[in-house]
């Protein structure tokens, strides 16, 4: 690799290597120390393409859950399966991984923007600005620069786009599916939320159980599945379709209620 190499963004490929190892050497002991982590599936990481992959996950802090997902993707390439013990791992980290993020969360802080060249899309959100409701056009730029992460690696997508559970899907991920036709890799995650704050920045309780559970490819007929039928998919395949509430506890979902409510003191 050319000492000053850059990505099809403009970031050179050094400075994301280190980046990758210091950030990924700091984090860790979070899933590996303070707190653990369980993971499933990740034997399917191996056996998948170098380009055009589309992970779609259940979302539950701003940056604690992507940076799980280095992890896991990297353990996993390095021979780790179901695993992320000797951070060793780090040392030749896959440098075209790219996850799609808001781009007022990427803008807020050194530290956010320091996140966002290990390989943050950023995209402005048509929905939600600043804590308020918005209505705004999609940028075309912005799915455009979706397709160009595809086109050089693998991205990671929250569909949702909010950490608050059981929210629809955006149909802007089913219209990214249909158009790119990407392998579509579904990942269920838990824990995250109890474990760090809203931002997935800071400890909040250790000794809790975090889990990624990788599932096996959407089927997807690119051609005929319309744009509803691709979001209940995505729905189903993240365990957030609004049947899965009728298998939580009241005693959780009151506890998350609670949980909202107070993180609305936080914005």
């Amino acid at each position: 690799m050319p000492m000053f190499k850059k990505n099809p963004f403009g970031h050179y490929l050094i400075l994301k290597k280190w980046l990758i190892r210091y950030m990924g050497f700091m984090t860790h002991r979070r899933y590996r120390g303070f707190n653990e982590l369980k993971i499933e599936g990740s034997e399917i990481i191996k056996e998948l393409p170098e380009t055009n992959v589309l992970f779609i996950s259940n979302h539950q802090t701003y940056f604690a859950d992507v940076v799980a997902m280095f992890h896991v993707f990297n353990a996993s390439l390095s021979g780790r399966i179901d695993s992320i013990k000797n951070v060793g791992y780090l040392w030749n980290p896959k440098l075209n991984i790219y996850y799609v993020a808001a781009k007022e969360t990427m803008n807020a802080g050194l530290l956010p923007r320091i996140l966002a060249y290990a390989g943050s899309i950023s995209i402005e959100r048509t929905w939600r600005e600043s804590g308020k409701e918005i209505q705004r056009q999609v940028k075309m730029s912005d799915i455009s620069n979706i397709g160009k992460a595809l086109d050089d690696g693998w991205v990671i997508t929250f569909p949702q786009g909010t950490t608050k559970p059981f929210k629809p899907v955006r149909k802007g991920t089913a219209h990214i599916i249909k158009h790119y036709q990407p392998i579509v890799i579904p990942i269920v995650i838990d824990g995250f939320r109890r474990s760090f704050d809203k931002k997935g920045l800071m400890i909040k309780k250790r000794g809790i159980l975090q889990s990624i559970i990788i599932k096996k490819p959407l089927k997807i007929d690119y051609e005929n599945d319309s744009i509803d039928s691709i979001m209940e998919k995505i729905e189903y395949s993240i365990e957030q379709h609004p049947s899965f509430l009728k298998v939580i506890p009241k005693e959780e979902l009151e506890a998350e209620r609670i949980l909202n409510e107070k993180r609305k003191w936080d914005l």
